[in-house]
């Protein structure tokens, strides 16, 4: 199946025909549902999460999660899943939490399979009450345990990765890094995770007056993290991944295809390269547990290895600019804290190519509003790629000019999708 196709079948009303015939196997009766989550990955096929209302034969009604997938199955079969198609064209479709990619899931959402996991690792005898906090259809899932150990966290992955997932957060917390503690894992891709104190960094922007912690805190824990890490298998940068992105969102929405074409061959022609060093790989401000103005805990080291400071400094830079588009309430404070980060940080990398990333990283972002089927995706693509337009002519003109005003950040578009006028709009 060809990649547009994939993902029109998978959001266009043919949807609906493939969740009925998904629970015309339980003789039950699809009432509604909608595309929560769609993740279009060229030639590799695509992903859907929906939300669905279902009657069922006893005439109960209830609101259920479902998956969707075009590719290829999983390698050790279809367990949990329904394949569904015309003969030509075929989907994988399951009913939360039976994800046949990641089969520890189930046992994740059960209570009574957490008591007993828990019990076995020490942690507590009783009831225990769960809350899906985080779930990516073939991908990831995070589930809250609280019980009578008192509060833990179950990440689920495929089961491949969770023994080196184990050993990684091992290895991070031995070296002091304040990431969760890893308590143990089981086979199936189920591992158990210790809580951390604070509050997430975008959390603590919401409230006004909460002190934040500064950029140099943000560079002190990156010094943190083990040179062992190093040794692991690397990432591709956010540069050289600005290609992949640019065709997603070409794929997604085709009058945009030229112009992020472009813009990836601008960032990967104009981004330096730095040296090998540890990395967390995906920081942003939702990964930072913060409280009192420190840092207290760094989540999701899933993607630390080796790779290149302005990775991370540029994907919380981007992230910020991003989230002050998302929420114009609170742009003005997080533009601050941006413009004080990237003064801290580009004392440190060169000014120009942290700019150029993060112009990459914002491109890489371009791509959610299609992927969580956010209303009025298009337009909110088209204002993250005038954000990446706008950092890489703050790129550029630094380039040009010195010297140059440390810490200026690229501002959000307003409310209206428009520019703001005046300094610190395009540079």
């Amino acid at each position: 199946m060809m990649d547009a196709a994939a993902t029109r079948l998978l959001t266009g009303p043919d949807a609906g025909d493939i969740l009925r015939a998904a629970l015309g196997a339980a003789r039950a009766e699809l009432l509604s549902w909608r595309a929560e989550q769609v993740d279009y990955q060229p030639r590799r096929g695509s992903t859907a999460g929906y939300r669905v209302r279902v009657r069922w034969p006893d005439r109960r009604v209830t609101e259920e999660r479902f998956g969707a997938y075009t590719g290829e199955p999983p390698a050790d079969g279809t367990a949990g899943a329904l394949m569904v198609g015309d003969g030509a064209d075929r989907v994988a479709v399951w009913r939360f939490p039976h994800d046949p990619y990641l089969p520890g899931l189930a046992a994740a959402y059960d209570p009574a399979a957490v008591a007993g996991l828990l019990g076995g690792f020490g942690l507590g005898v009783g009831p225990v009450r769960l809350a899906l906090r985080a779930y990516r259809p073939r991908r990831r899932a995070v589930v809250e345990a609280s019980g009578p150990g008192g509060r833990l966290f179950l990440k689920v992955v495929r089961p491949d990765r969770v023994a080196e997932l184990h050993r990684r957060h091992r290895l991070v917390t031995g070296a002091g890094v304040p990431a969760p503690a890893s308590l143990g894992y089981t086979p199936d891709g189920l591992l158990v995770l210790a809580a951390l104190p604070g509050q997430t960094l975008r959390q603590a922007l919401r409230h006004r007056g909460t002190p934040l912690p500064p950029g140099a805190a943000v560079l002190r824990l990156l010094d943190r993290l083990p040179g062992e890490l190093t040794e692991a298998a690397g990432r591709r940068s956010w540069r050289d991944r600005a290609g992949h992105y640019a065709e997603v969102v070409a794929g997604v929405l085709p009058p945009q295809a030229d112009r992020v074409r472009q813009l990836a061959t601008a960032i990967t022609g104009q981004t330096g390269t730095g040296p090998l060093v540890p990395v967390h790989g995906d920081l942003y401000e939702a990964q930072l547990r913060v409280a009192g103005g420190r840092i207290t805990g760094v989540l999701d080291i899933d993607t630390a290895g080796p790779g290149e400071r302005l990775d991370d400094l540029a994907c919380l830079l981007g992230h910020l600019s991003v989230l002050a588009q998302l929420d114009p309430a609170r742009a003005a404070a997080t533009n601050r804290l941006g413009a004080g980060y990237l003064a801290a940080f580009e004392r440190t990398v060169d000014p120009a190519d942290l700019r150029s990333r993060v112009a990459a990283v914002v491109l890489s972002l371009a791509t959610g509003p299609h992927r969580v089927q956010e209303r009025g995706w298009r337009r909110a693509t088209r204002c993250r790629v005038d954000l990446v337009e706008r950092w890489l002519e703050s790129a550029r003109n630094l380039r040009r000019l010195s010297p140059w005003p440390q810490g200026q950040l690229m501002p959000a578009l307003d409310a209206g999708g428009r520019q703001p006028a005046g300094p610190g709009g395009a540079h």
